[in-house]
């Protein structure tokens, strides 16, 4: 057992919210953070979200910045009402300064840029408030744009085409990518 499942095997509350209307990377991360030991509730937009919180607040949440319904910024607020001790991480695929500082001023203790590995998120939900060490193996470049050509590819439904012309790439170039392993 690594020192990562023993604190989240140690928690009292393990009950996490995850916000995003993304269905893959939902559904994976979602996925990823059970493995890990939480008790995921997933919801795909802010009304979902307010949903979920009318049964219970979370210890944990991870949401999204931009949701078709809203801004994630609400469900922060809705959660700190609800719960002053619940730990937040933001994800964005849209970082910037400003929308960072305002995230941390609505009470969450971390804001990460999609596509944001789950060990990263872990890290950040179990922060204890020291100032955080860098990824101990981040992504490279080459898996970062691999990430982002299968996130849009699956937003596509899957179509070369369409994803190739969102992409401003040659479909078979897309294709060549598509049939490689993801790199490292």
């Amino acid at each position: 057992m690594t020192d990562t499942e023993a604190r989240i095997a140690a928690l009292e509350d393990k009950t996490l919210l995850l916000l995003d209307d993304d269905n893959a990377l939902r559904t994976r991360m979602g996925r990823a953070l059970e493995s890990r030991g939480f008790q995921v509730t997933t919801a795909a937009s802010v009304a979902e979200a307010n949903e979920a919180l009318r049964t219970s607040a979370p210890a944990f949440a991870v949401l999204d910045m931009r949701l078709e319904d809203g801004n994630g910024l609400k469900v922060v607020e809705a959660i700190r009402d609800r719960r002053e001790d619940a730990r937040i991480v933001m994800l964005t695929g849209y970082g910037a300064i400003a929308t960072a500082v305002a995230a941390v001023k609505a009470g969450a203790v971390d804001y990460l840029q999609k596509p944001a590995d789950a060990d990263d998120v872990v890290k950040a939900l179990l922060a204890t408030g020291e100032a955080p060490e860098p990824p101990a193996n981040p992504m490279s470049a080459d898996r970062v744009r691999w990430e982002h050509i299968q996130r849009v590819y699956e937003l596509c439904d899957h179509n070369v085409s369409e994803t190739a012309r969102r992409l401003g790439m040659h479909r078979r170039t897309l294709q060549r990518i598509l049939a490689k392993r993801a790199p490292r």
